[in-house]
């Protein structure tokens, strides 16, 4: 007797679930997706502007706009340009956030009239990193280019003199000479110019963090001014560690226009979170052997991040070639398998 057969159900699109969101939100919903994969991450970036700028148009103005988000960072200045641009097509502006808006994720959310967090939503502390020609050398890596200096690391520094050290007010001035006496070639001390550097980046995520709590918030009543001060230190001096989730519980705590979605809405917005994760391979290693398989060669093109809206679709797309490759062999043994990748990030294109 032949088996019956199952009817297969047509998985729902994230254009589907896109829509699915604008009608229970009753709004219009632009995603921005960067991708975390291992070695072909994707950060916020100015790139994005224009492509968001074209969405916008097709939309039109709105009442409501929200913009559903995944990042684990980026540039720190172009938030207040997404914000803005948003802004001038909609009357209230909205965050979704099913999963990760971290760093420059979080100054995003810092803009908008009302952050829709999920169980596992989470912001992050805006403590920015920086890359100067004067930074120390990375000598664990590369000799010839300069570390990265997280401005809290050099705040702790600080905070660890006075509080711990005991160092009194009039005798700071040696702690900073400690950090810059010994300048090139000694490469583990800091040039004045780059510590000035990291003062600036700190000035800065302060600056941004008022700047777009300000485009909501009127900053004319005292309260308003001590929830904006109260956020601001928190998230750029007061929370120290840099990847310190933010959950819903304490960005409501801060001061934050946070909303928990109903359980409907809040599935959509993980679905929708998933199928990106699944388009994206976010979660799935990258093990080029595996990926090769018994084949010689092989070209993929892996979506690294999205702009999408109902209206148009870009995507960012690296272009992968594996080569497979025999590695030295040892006596007696046989020849050990490997892979050569060439990746190279080929920009935003077009999709629909």
């Amino acid at each position: 007797m032949p088996k019956k057969k199952v009817k297969q159900s047509n998985p729902v699109s994230r254009l589907d679930l896109i829509k699915q969101i604008e009608k229970e939100r009753q709004s219009a919903v632009i995603c921005y997706i960067t991708g975390d994969k291992d070695k072909f991450h994707t950060q916020i970036g100015e790139d994005v502007i224009l492509m968001l700028f074209r969405h916008l148009e097709l939309i039109g103005k709105k009442d409501n706009i929200d913009l559903f988000l995944y990042t684990r960072g980026g540039d720190m200045v172009t938030p207040i340009r997404i914000v803005k641009l948003i802004r001038n097509y909609c009357k209230k502006f909205s965050l979704l956030v099913p999963y990760r808006a971290h760093s420059a994720g979080t100054l995003i959310a810092l803009g908008a009239d009302e952050i829709v967090m999920g169980k596992l939503g989470e912001l992050t502390p805006v403590d920015p990193t920086t890359t100067h020609p004067f930074n120390p050398r990375d000598l664990a890596v590369d000799p010839k280019k300069p570390m990265s200096i997280s401005v809290e690391d050099i705040t702790s520094y600080l905070l660890l003199a006075k509080e711990k050290g005991k160092v009194k007010e009039n005798q700071m001035g040696e702690i900073y000479e400690n950090l810059t006496k010994h300048l090139y070639p000694n490469p583990k001390h800091l040039h004045p110019l780059a510590l000035g550097n990291v003062y600036r980046a700190q000035r800065m995520s302060r600056m941004l963090s008022e700047k777009l709590l300000s485009l909501h918030i009127d900053v004319e009543k005292k309260s308003n001014k001590e929830t904006i001060e109260k956020i601001v230190n928190e998230i750029t001096s007061n929370i120290c560690i840099h990847n310190y989730p933010i959950y819903r519980d304490e960005g409501e705590a801060l001061g934050l226009n946070v909303v928990t979605p109903k359980n409907e809405l809040e599935k959509m917005l993980w679905d929708l979170y998933e199928k990106y994760a699944e388009d994206m391979e976010l979660t799935k290693p990258f093990n080029p052997l595996v990926t090769l398989g018994t084949a010689n060669t092989r070209d993929i093109r892996l979506q690294a991040a999205h702009i999408e809206s109902e209206k148009a679709q870009d995507t960012f797309f690296f272009y992968i070639q594996l080569n497979k490759i025999t590695a030295s062999q040892v006596p007696g043994q046989p020849p050990i398998p490997g892979v050569n990748v060439s990746a190279v990030p080929s920009g935003w294109e077009k999709v629909r």
